[in-house]
């Protein structure tokens, strides 16, 4: 792929490791609030509802206040746990403060960042909350590696919205054709980056079906097949 001068990759679920560091956010905050849950249970229907919540972001449907309180109120629903709403808000802020302060990465993302290092430029575009992908950029050591931070906020929609990566390539100085977007979420990072001309590589960490025509890798370190 000699045609390739930028990547731009996005960050949770693809280099930073957010399952992992979100557990350990959320069992910190409820010690520190004495909330005695089974975590598991919690843990196991968080993941869905958090899910569902980021799809409605992306499509502007609710705001950051709403994602950040829904999630935890509609959780605790679930799971049959009675919180009141104070105590909800104050786990919602608590849990961005301590999210970034855990930063375990995917197997191989240093390895394949200084493989690519040398002979591309490479960036973020993220659609995670600016003060909090800036300070987990900073506190796991990526931020030496990437050229430019480009989040939905600074844009002002989200991805999979073109203007996102018309943006980046913008900020990037890049062209459409000398571009890939490697990222872990089909609608958002691989649609919404080929729709607007950029190549994309599909991180494909789950093992999902799909179609033979797209480049995807099971780990990090098979990006090496393609760049």
């Amino acid at each position: 792929m000699k045609h390739i001068n930028h990547i731009f990759f996005d960050l949770d679920h693809t280099l930073w490791d957010f399952e992992t560091n979100s557990d350990l956010a959320f069992k910190s905050i409820f010690k520190k609030h004495n909330v005695t849950i089974s975590f598991e249970k919690f843990i196991n229907y968080y993941q869905g509802v958090n899910q569902r919540y980021w799809k409605l972001y992306r499509e502007e449907k609710v705001s950051k206040e709403e994602l950040r309180y829904g999630r935890l109120k509609d959780t605790f629903k679930i799971i049959k746990v009675e919180v009141d709403d104070e105590l909800i808000d104050v786990l919602a802020v608590d849990y961005i403060d301590y999210l970034p302060l855990n930063n375990f990465l995917f197997d191989g993302t240093f390895e394949i960042l200084d493989y690519l290092q040398p002979n591309y430029k490479m960036h973020i575009i993220t659609n995670g909350f600016e003060e909090v992908q800036n300070r987990k950029i900073i506190n796991s050591g990526l931020g030496k590696y990437f050229s430019n931070i480009i989040t939905s906020e600074e844009v002002g929609v989200k991805k999979p919205n073109p203007r996102v990566f018309e943006y980046a390539l913008n900020k990037a100085n890049a062209l459409s054709s000398e571009s890939i977007m490697i990222g872990d979420n089909w609608e958002a990072d691989i649609m919404g980056a080929k729709n607007v001309g950029l190549d994309v590589i599909f991180c494909n960490f789950n093992n999902q079906p799909i179609s033979e025509n797209f480049k995807s890798v099971n780990n990090l370190n098979e990006i090496k097949k393609y760049l």
